[in-house]
């Protein structure tokens, strides 16, 4: 499943009412089962469970088989806090069906093909990081000192590579409020890797000492700018202030046509993040026998404000666990299909979603 099969229109549009699948397939089940496997990201699960469900689909029409898609996508949006990279691999998927060019005698054996496809493909999509890694090694010199985000398995991956070939040193924000960062630092330092541990608020002071910014990504957009975990943008910010490159290691079943404007315009986000408390004003009873004296205090403390505890489950509830960065901040993309420019990224977009 490439770009290059995403290039022509299936001819097949039936017109039907219903999308059947078998009763004791569960499309969110399957997901979430995928998921346990540690190698397999969620735009991969998503290609693999839209998989499955064909399997399990009775539709006869091809117009019946993409309704049954298309709500199996909207099953896992409705049961994931974060849709974005999820949105990537159910919009990949469904293009590759529905543009599938094909010579099949029926629609049995066209469906058959369906499956073999999807999962040869998800196969393949193994192998990418590896691809990405071997390409972005490339850019890294003897003796670099790396500014890395949160946690990423294919930056993982090349930063193991590039410690197996060169000299490197890595400094980790803890990446708050998931603080994911930890998890890479602990992996990098049991690899052997010297990796230090840096508050987000920390980026500033150590970008002088870094020689660039290597990053994962949720999804890589239709504008060739990049949604990370939160705190990416600060940094991309911070590394240009700097003059320092700010490069993205992204699969391609990541990129995904979406045009956000800002951060408000990202599908994640929603009224409760960054919402203000509003203090509660303190309760007090008074019965009718109570002395003046209790009742002037009573009336004392309904003008008196509870604060909200403020927990950090609390701040994690109240902040974003993805944000934007523009494409005009990010040096290069590392993708299976290449080094990419921002701009070429839009173009790859454009040429793997035509129809």
């Amino acid at each position: 499943m490439t770009s290059v099969v995403l290039s022509q229109p299936s001819p097949l549009r039936d017109l039907a009412s219903s999308a059947p699948i078998k009763q004791d397939f569960d499309i969110t089940k399957a997901f979430h089962r995928i998921l346990e496997d540690e190698a397999i990201s969620t735009p991969l699960a998503a290609v693999m469970a839209l998989t499955e469900l064909i399997q399990n689909s009775d539709a006869g029409t091809m117009f019946e088989l993409v309704k049954a898609l298309n709500d199996g996508a909207e099953a896992l949006k409705q049961h994931t806090a974060n849709p974005i990279s999820l949105n990537a691999g159910c919009e990949l998927f469904i293009a590759f069906v529905t543009l599938f060019p094909h010579d099949s005698a029926n629609f049995s054996d066209l469906k058959a093909e369906l499956i073999r496809q999807g999962q040869n493909y998800a196969t393949e999509a193994l192998t990418y990081r590896k691809k990405i890694a071997e390409l972005a090694v490339g850019f890294i010199k003897d003796g670099s000192i790396i500014l890395t985000h949160s946690y990423s398995r294919v930056v993982m991956q090349t930063l193991l590579l590039a410690h197996k070939q060169k000299r490197i040193s890595v400094f980790v924000t803890e990446a708050r409020p998931r603080g994911l960062g930890i998890k890479t630092a602990e992996a990098l330092t049991a690899a052997g890797v010297p990796s230090t541990v840096i508050l987000d608020s920390a980026v500033a002071y150590v970008m002088e000492k870094v020689d660039f910014v290597l990053v994962g990504s949720e999804a890589v957009v239709e504008s060739g700018g990049l949604i990370n975990a939160v705190g990416s943008n600060q940094m991309a910010i911070i590394a240009r202030a700097a003059n320092k490159p700010f490069y993205a290691l992204a699969e391609s079943y990541k990129f995904h046509r979406l045009f956000p404007l800002s951060q408000y315009d990202l599908p994640s986000h929603n009224s409760s993040i960054l919402s203000f408390s509003i203090p509660n004003p303190e309760i007090s009873t008074v019965s009718s026998s109570s002395s003046s004296q209790d009742q002037d205090k009573s009336e004392a403390n309904r003008n008196k404000l509870v604060p909200t505890p403020i927990t950090q489950e609390y701040i994690s509830r109240n902040n974003p666990d993805v944000d934007y960065t523009r494409p005009d901040l990010i040096t290069l993309v590392f993708s299976d299909v290449g080094s990419l420019t921002p701009e070429g990224v839009s173009q790859y977009l454009v040429g793997m979603f035509a129809g």
